[in-house]
């Protein structure tokens, strides 16, 4: 990802968290990719009791007129605001730590303890190792080394 990319989505982050903040609505994720139709724009927004179509609509509309107004981003592409449903992606240490006590999937880019897919309970977030109990063992996976991780429904 190049530098102005970089730039555009930590933007957007800061944008979308200080416009949410007074909506009491949290962002997950930001994502921008390059899709069928052309360039995507999603954030993945929730809060407590979830996220509904409205909500989505309303930050889509306010936020959409603060990108065109405050960032310098050049190119075209597709705002898109979504709720992060069940299996939620967890991507960011605040995420394991917000949902400790919640079943997860982890899927690790290299063994840990000799496996690389984990299904467990979050047990906690530290140092930048999320434990995960599984079996009733806890298992210590490096924060750097996970591929993908969701919470399990």
């Amino acid at each position: 990802m190049d530098e102005q990319t970089q730039k555009f989505i930590a933007d957007v982050e800061l944008l979308a968290e200080t416009l949410l903040k007074f909506e009491a609505i949290t962002l997950i994720d930001v994502e921008y990719r390059r899709e069928r139709n052309g360039w995507t724009l999603r954030l993945i927004i929730d809060k407590d009791g979830g996220v509904t179509l409205k909500d989505c609509a309303d930050i889509s509309n306010q936020l959409g007129d603060i990108l065109n107004a405050k960032t310098d981003f050049q190119g075209p592409y597709h705002l898109e605001i979504s709720s992060p449903g069940l299996t939620r992606p967890l991507r960011k240490p605040k995420h394991f730590i917000h949902f400790q006590g919640r079943q997860a999937l982890i899927k690790t880019s290299r063994p840990v303890e000799g496996k690389s897919d984990f299904k467990g309970t979050l047990s906690g977030f530290s140092d930048g190792v999320v434990r995960l109990l599984v079996e009733q063992q806890i298992v210590s996976i490096p924060y750097e080394s996970i591929a993908e991780a969701r919470l399990d429904y």
